[in-house]
């Protein structure tokens, strides 16, 4: 098959074990982003299969109509709101997802957590130009660890807390807090005690219609001047513009992120990058070896199945011919 695989920012996927199960198979890799229908029209031209990497690539029903050739879509991890599911089905495109898997995200999670509150980029910074000490940091230890979602990620933070001897508690929904309850964390009593008591808040939740901007300028409001939140999820959970007049008025005191509403991030482009007060990754959370070979490895997976006539897992299955 002629496959394509758009948005390779490290140029890394054929560097992965996994990658030998496209022999055979015409691949073409792409390690730049482009975003208009023309310029994806024009990588996507010949395609009879795309490999996508998360969401970074968006395929909407005006892109599908310009793409006859194409048969299949492999997504690495889940689909989300990136791939109109419809559309791929109207026009006959089978569309196959894989699983989340590791560690990886909820590992960033607390290193961004460590980071901001030892300063240690800062100090590493200041080091290097030859300056000594210049921040007096945080531990961990006897604080309030607030997660909210209490899903894989998020059991596995509210985990590492645990060890860390913070003082851990839960919001979200009811399946949420039951099964934090059940591990024998605390819940939350409330949504404004949350925000305001808790010393540290990251967010795991799965971003859709529901959760877009939920966390509102008046939750920030109440968190502690000396607070941090971190958000490993998806910047849409915040409400636009929230978060950056929050860390302006002070409250909370930090912010650390590896999320944005628009990537990738450019030339500095993001008003969070010059705030002195936030601490940005280029969203890294999932982006690591053992990660991607089983996110790639599950997707060239699904490519040989197709092209076997053997997917059986398709997201949309009236698409696929019998074998």
């Amino acid at each position: 098959m002629r496959i394509v695989i758009p948005d390779d920012y490290q140029d890394c996927v054929r560097t992965l074990d996994c990658f030998g199960k496209l022999d055979g198979h015409e691949v073409r890799i792409f390690n730049d982003t482009v975003k208009s229908t023309d310029e994806l029209a024009a990588r996507f031209a010949d395609a009879e299969a795309i490999v996508l990497t998360r969401e970074r690539t968006r395929i909407d029903a005006a892109l599908l109509e310009r793409l006859p050739g194409l048969r299949l879509i492999s997504q690495t991890g889940k689909l989300a709101g990136h791939v109109d599911l419809a559309a791929c089905t109207a026009r006959g495109v089978a569309v196959a997802e894989g699983s989340g898997a590791g560690s990886a995200t909820a590992e960033l999670t607390w290193a961004l957590t460590l980071a901001s509150r030892r300063h240690l980029v800062e100090e590493a910074t200041r080091l290097r130009q030859g300056r000594w000490q210049g921040h007096l940091g945080q531990q961990l230890g006897g604080q309030r660890l607030g997660v909210w979602s209490y899903g894989r990620i998020g059991r596995q933070v509210a985990a590492y807390g645990r060890t860390f001897g913070m003082k851990v508690w839960v919001w979200g929904r009811e399946g949420s807090t039951s099964a934090a309850r059940a591990d024998g964390f605390e819940v939350a009593p409330s949504r404004e005690a949350f925000f305001a008591q808790s010393d540290v808040i990251s967010l795991h939740v799965r971003l859709n219609e529901h959760t877009r901007g939920m966390v509102s300028d008046e939750d920030l409001a109440r968190m502690k001047t000396s607070a941090l939140l971190v958000n490993t999820s998806r910047a849409e959970l915040v409400a636009p513009g929230a978060l950056e007049r929050a860390l302006a008025a002070g409250r909370p005191g930090f912010a650390a992120v590896d999320v944005f509403e628009e990537e990738p991030v450019r030339a500095g482009e993001h008003p969070l990058l010059h705030l002195p007060n936030a601490l940005c990754t280029p969203h890294i959370g999932y982006v690591e070896r053992d990660n991607y070979e089983r996110y790639f490895g599950i997707a060239f997976d699904h490519v040989n199945e197709f092209a076997a006539g053997r997917l059986k897992d398709a997201l949309n299955p009236s698409v696929l011919r019998p074998a």
